[in-house]
């Protein structure tokens, strides 16, 4: 029996799909590198003023060669689930496009697999929240293919806090030494005029 063309093309098109459809899922990757940041449990950081500094290496305790695909590691910061409570724009998903846990980026270097160190200066961007930190190993098509974290698997321990420095407090602060400002040239203009008619007065 001969099949159709059109359902042979059709059935490739379905295969090709199948295939890349799905990207980099968070759940197939080996947790292979140990990260430590400077922050201890329910440390509460300043953002803008405060630094973290954060530590990365292979875990040895993998057969050698585990990394040998490994290309690039990038740091970031990522939202403890109590963050992301009723914020689906800091969700949790299963697959690497699609996941928001960890977004604010802290430092993307050639990956090595030990002695990495980083210090870094909280942005002031950074929104108030309970965070912990965690490194993605890349391949050289730039996919996730390892990580590791500074928590534990339930994101519940290891966690710290960070303080925003809100725009509403700077312009708030801005204001303040305007107003200040604009109290003592007011102030230096009344007893200027109030002068001046006393001179005035005098003259007559």
């Amino acid at each position: 029996m001969e099949v159709p063309a059109s359902f042979l093309v059709v059935s490739l098109l379905l295969s090709c799909f199948a295939a890349t459809g799905y990207g980099v899922t968070f759940s197939s990757l080996q947790k292979t590198l140990v990260v430590t940041a400077s922050p201890t449990q329910g440390q509460v950081l300043k953002s803008g003023e405060e630094a973290i500094t954060v530590t990365w290496a292979f875990n040895r305790t993998f057969p050698a060669g585990t990394d040998s695909a490994y290309k690039t590691i990038k740091v970031k910061l990522c939202y403890a689930p109590i963050s992301q409570k009723d914020r689906s724009w800091r969700k949790t998903v299963d697959e690497m496009k699609k996941d928001k846990t960890c977004q604010p980026k802290i430092v993307a270097k050639p990956y090595s697999a030990s002695n990495n160190s980083f210090t870094w200066t909280i942005e002031r961007d950074i929104p108030s929240g309970t965070y912990f930190v965690r490194a993605y190993a890349f391949n050289d098509q730039d996919e996730e293919v390892a990580f590791g974290q500074t928590t534990n698997n339930k994101k519940d321990s290891n966690l710290f806090e960070i303080k925003a420095i809100t725009g509403r407090h700077v312009s708030l602060d801005i204001a303040s030494i305007c107003f200040s400002a604009f109290s003592i040239v007011a102030l230096a203009g009344f007893f200027y005029m109030e002068k001046s008619k006393g001179k005035a007065a005098q003259q007559k």
